[in-house]
């Protein structure tokens, strides 16, 4: 898709991004955690070689100061890539102290990318065993059932996260009465379903709903993992119904699939650890330095690439 390979030159603008939130992790300021982030990101892919399209930036013109949707970054006179991305996934998370923020972005040729509005999304996502197995249209537990068939066990040893909201309590109620195990976050769900296919991360599936941007960068990684995901949008306003449509999705409740998310043939998503996280380490600063932990998947290649980096601060 690339004439060069850009695996560690994404990590790099994830690297640094991470680097500049980890300064202001557990200060309870998310503005300047969130300022941090999408000015390192923003000034890096500015400068940086690729020429992309942001099909999924941190919001709508107007509405965000910096990686709106639709802004074009990068070297060369025209655009040869289209990028998702989440500068900061879990603001109130590093802000906080708690686990699973990452920064993230994701690549592919120009129209590869559902360009997802910013609204709510119905997801339900598993790993490479349970692929095929699960499907929006039924109930929570007989999704729990076929994936714990697709994965050789009872119920009971299979971990659900869902995200820890009033509107999942029915959910919830569910999901306990099968019998399966259940961790509850309070934000993070990119992380979560980027977990449940990822080998010894203690999860298996993610279920609920969550933001529409990040169950498209979810099915991005996925995408290069071999894992599965299913997801729908939920709208509440005509105003809303009106965004789906434009994406030529005539009935907006449609199921999508991991290929109506990401059609695109060869996706690259990478992401650094912020905090620590079930699949990512968080950032270890240091007087003299830092390190960071990052995750680079090349769907073209079938890689999966966990990155340990040291950084060494030069004198000023």
């Amino acid at each position: 898709m690339w004439a060069r390979n850009l695996d560690l030159e994404c990590v790099r603008v994830t690297e640094a991004t991470a680097l500049a939130s980890a300064r202001l992790m557990g200060r309870g300021d998310e503005a300047a955690a969130q300022k941090a982030a999408v000015t390192t990101m923003h000034d890096l892919m500015s400068r940086g070689p690729l020429r992309c399209r942001l099909v999924v930036g941190e919001g709508e013109p107007g509405q965000v100061f910096s990686l709106a949707n639709g802004e074009i970054l990068g070297d060369g006179d025209e655009f040869v890539a289209d990028v998702a991305l989440d500068a900061l996934e879990g603001t109130n998370i590093c802000a906080s102290g708690r686990p699973n923020s990452i920064s993230v972005m994701a690549v592919t040729a120009p129209g590869g990318f559902l360009p997802t509005p910013d609204l709510y999304m119905e997801k339900i996502a598993v790993g490479p065993k349970a692929k095929g197995a699960i499907d929006l249209s039924l109930s929570p537990t007989v999704n729990l059932q076929r994936i714990a068939d697709a994965l050789q066990c009872y119920v009971e040893d299979v971990t659900v996260v869902v995200l820890d909201r009033p509107r999942h309590e029915r959910l919830i109620k569910e999901i306990r009465e099968a019998g399966a195990k259940l961790r509850l976050i309070g934000d993070g769900d990119l992380s979560a379903a980027i977990a449940a296919a990822v080998k010894d991360s203690g999860i298996d599936v993610l279920m609920g709903i969550g933001g529409a941007p990040q169950g498209l960068l979810a099915a991005a990684a996925l995408k290069g993992i071999q894992g599965d995901m299913q997801a729908r949008f939920l709208t509440r306003s005509e105003v809303e119904r009106a965004k789906v449509q434009c994406l030529g999705l005539h009935d907006v409740h449609q199921i999508l699939t991991i290929q109506d998310l990401v059609p695109g043939h060869d996706v690259l998503f990478v992401a650094t650890g912020i905090t620590d996280g079930d699949v990512l380490k968080g950032v270890r600063l240091s007087g003299k330095g830092a390190t960071t932990h990052s995750l680079a998947i090349r769907c073209h290649t079938g890689t999966t690439r966990f990155i340990q980096t040291e950084h060494r601060f030069l004198p000023a």
